[in-house]
């Protein structure tokens, strides 16, 4: 072959696979040499017995997209490449011929699956139908996730896991009517915020883990102001002169079906993040709590992640999301960032599974004799 010899050398490979119809090598060269000799579609029947030999060669894969490819058969190449490139090495081990069909078959499958992800979105809203915006938005997330556009977030909660609840980065709204009296308040309650804010009394560190514990990945903000809470209730208990000074804010939680549990919940707080603090990746307490966040002093440059779903902050536009799926926030401007964030039961519980809940924990803190040892609900 690198005399040019094609002719030749296809003839000592045919003879090889004659004694040795399962050696990859010779299979691989093979096509090399019908692709050198251009014929494509005989390289082609070259690889597909390489792939029946090793299903997962990366070579062949990517050097059967390069065919397909070559041949304008762009989905069909699209479908190969997508294969090598789950197949595929890190780049630094490649060679760079290797590695230049390597780029390809990302732009290619990158391409790809963006014509298909639009096509299919144009079929979702072109469907008399589908009418309901949360089942238009499961459905966007259900095609990106079959795309592999994005990953497949779980509850994944540091304590206590309730079984038969779904995984819902942000909730649908219309499932809590209440919510709209909550934005009404924002006004008053951003004022009370405000006034915190300005006083500089009663905010303590968000984080405040002892001494002798893992932090991981809050060492950077454990104990520091640049992170911090006001806290109007907390693990249950009423924080008597925090509350007084926020009569707007406490009348409006009082609308939301906060979980009641002694020595746990409810809670309800003001958020603080200082200019350019970011909040690492993270996963809450309990699935069996929904968390509500109440923007109210968000400068531009304040995002907020839960999942592959990321959504900037809007003054009084209000949110319920699940907290024990991986969640991260930022505030990249140069002014403070203010939510009032308050937890809810899940809407998806019944009485009875509310009732179960409340006693297990209480039943843990009085076998144990330590309130909240398992980190609130």
């Amino acid at each position: 072959m690198a005399a040019r010899d094609i002719a030749g050398a296809e003839a000592l490979l045919a003879r090889a696979l004659a004694l040795d119809d399962a050696n990859l090598q010779s299979w691989l060269n093979l096509a090399a040499a019908r692709r050198g000799g251009g014929r494509p579609e005989l390289a082609l029947a070259a690889l597909d017995q390489a792939l029946r030999v090793d299903p997962r060669c990366f070579l062949a894969l990517l050097m059967k997209g390069a065919l397909q490819d070559q041949l304008s058969r762009a989905r069909a190449a699209a479908e190969t490449y997508r294969l090598a490139i789950g197949q595929a090495p890190p780049d630094d081990e490649l060679d760079p011929p290797t590695l230049r069909a390597l780029h390809r078959a990302r732009e290619v499958d990158a391409r790809h699956k963006a014509e298909l992800r639009e096509f299919l979105r144009d079929r979702l809203h072109d469907d008399a139908g589908v009418t309901s915006k949360a089942a238009l938005a499961r459905a966007g997330i259900f095609v990106d996730l079959a795309l592999g556009l994005r990953s497949n977030y779980r509850q994944e909660p540091t304590h206590l896991f309730y079984p038969g609840l779904p995984a819902i980065e942000f909730y649908d709204r219309d499932l809590f009517p209440w919510l709209d009296d909550i934005e009404d308040a924002a006004p008053a309650m951003q004022r009370e915020a405000l006034d915190v804010l300005e006083q500089d009394r009663g905010l303590v560190p968000y984080m405040d883990y002892p001494d002798n514990v893992p932090l991981d990945q809050w060492e950077d903000l454990n104990r520091s102001d640049r992170w911090s809470a006001f806290h109007l209730i907390a693990n249950g208990t009423l924080e008597r002169a925090n509350a007084a000074r926020c009569p707007a804010t406490m009348a409006a939680l009082a609308k939301a079906p906060q979980p009641h549990v002694s020595n746990r919940s409810p809670a309800s707080m003001f958020s603080l993040l200082k200019p350019r603090t970011r909040i690492p990746p993270h996963h809450g307490v309990a699935n069996t709590r929904l968390v509500v966040h109440v923007p109210l002093v968000v400068p531009p440059g304040c995002r907020f992640r839960v999942g592959g779903q990321t959504r900037p902050w809007e003054f009084g536009r209000a949110w319920v999301f699940d907290d024990t799926i991986e969640h991260e926030a930022w505030n990249d401007s140069d002014e403070p960032r203010l939510v009032l964030i308050f937890d809810i039961w899940s809407p998806l519980l019944t009485e009875d599974d509310r009732h179960a809940i409340a006693t297990i924990l209480t039943g843990m803190d009085k076998f144990t004799d330590s309130p909240v040892a398992m980190g609130g609900l």
